[in-house]
């Protein structure tokens, strides 16, 4: 699997706590908000400073601070019809007060994600920044965000994730093309230097 580029964006691995539920925000994506959002995709909430409704969520960016990973949504159409997808169509109306999205927020969750390069195991503790973030497949609506191997950031900076561990599959290993990695959030909204969201 490592050897080829394949990204999923960022898939929950596990929570220290045996639970990785996704957080349901009613009314979390502005109706017709212009951009796909795609299940892993980084996401971030809207502030004024990011250019974003606050309370709702939109794709993070390829640095600063982010919230947690995209995972699906469900609506009301404008014609009365219930929708439920595995991501965001761009441009999408809805019936007001009908929209709920569900995204994984907790900072303690890992994810698994491949890097857009390969990655050795001395790159655990190592931060990096997403690459990749915004693409995806309007068919299958996964992301195909990925960890930036030449993002690592200097001692005593924040990237956006901390690599962790490998993800122990038997088709991926340290050293291999696109290697697939666990890490958590090292630039969360809530916690740390990160945590305005107004």
């Amino acid at each position: 699997m490592s050897s080829l580029s394949a990204p999923f964006g960022l898939r929950p691995a596990f929570h220290p706590s045996g639970l990785d539920r996704a957080q349901a925000l009613a009314s979390g994506i502005v109706s017709g908000y212009a951009s796909n959002i795609f299940k892993g995709q980084p996401v971030q909430y809207g502030t004024t400073a990011n250019g974003g409704t606050v309370g709702t969520i939109i794709p993070a960016t390829t640095s600063g601070a982010w919230a947690g990973a995209f995972a699906g949504v469900q609506w009301t159409d404008t014609t009365g019809r219930a929708r439920v997808s595995n991501y965001w169509p761009a441009n999408t109306a809805y019936t007001a007060g009908t929209c709920t999205a569900y995204f994984y927020n907790d900072s303690n969750i890992v994810y698994e994600i491949q890097a857009d390069a390969s990655l050795v195991q001395t790159s655990i503790g190592n931060e990096y920044n997403f690459s990749n973030v915004t693409n995806g497949s309007s068919t299958t609506g996964l992301s195909a965000a990925t960890l930036g191997a030449s993002t690592a950031v200097n001692v005593g900076a924040n990237g956006q994730m901390r690599v962790v561990d490998l993800a122990p599959y038997v088709d991926n290993a340290w050293g291999d093309n696109y290697t697939t990695v666990r890490v958590v959030n090292s630039a969360s909204q809530f916690f740390g230097s990160f945590n305005a969201i107004s």
